[in-house]
């Protein structure tokens, strides 16, 4: 079900978005006080390429204090934008029942790309 799942993902955008991430995630890379944010990028794009089968979540005893520091520099850069983007793409996936795995991905994303910082990396359901 998660192969099916990562397949149609793909195809409805996800492969698209992931590259996004991945893009911005290496131009934020380029200077070195853009590094962490770069990381989080390439992480969050990591995630959205094959969603299904895998979870983020915060890592045990975060977010600490650099974590909360992180994202409130990368919501104050406006990034919370793009957690309102992924929120409206959940919304419209869950109209039908047959894309509310794909909207509730796309909430999870939402959550991901909100506070970055601190989040663990992927790993199996």
């Amino acid at each position: 079900m998660n192969f099916l799942g990562n397949l149609i993902w793909l195809i409805l955008g996800g492969l698209l978005t992931a590259l996004m991430y991945w893009i911005s995630g290496l131009v934020f890379c380029i200077t070195i006080i853009g590094i962490p944010f770069g990381v989080q990028l390439i992480k969050i794009g990591t995630y959205a390429f094959l969603p299904f089968g895998r979870e983020m979540d915060f890592a045990p005893g975060e977010p600490g204090c650099l974590s909360l520091v992180g994202n409130l520099i990368w919501i104050l850069l406006g990034w919370w934008e793009i957690a309102l983007i992924h929120i409206v793409c959940g919304l419209i996936f869950c109209i039908t029942i047959v894309g509310i795995p794909f909207g509730m991905k796309h909430f999870t994303i939402a959550k991901t790309s909100l506070f970055p910082f601190g989040m663990s990396n992927m790993r199996k359901k």
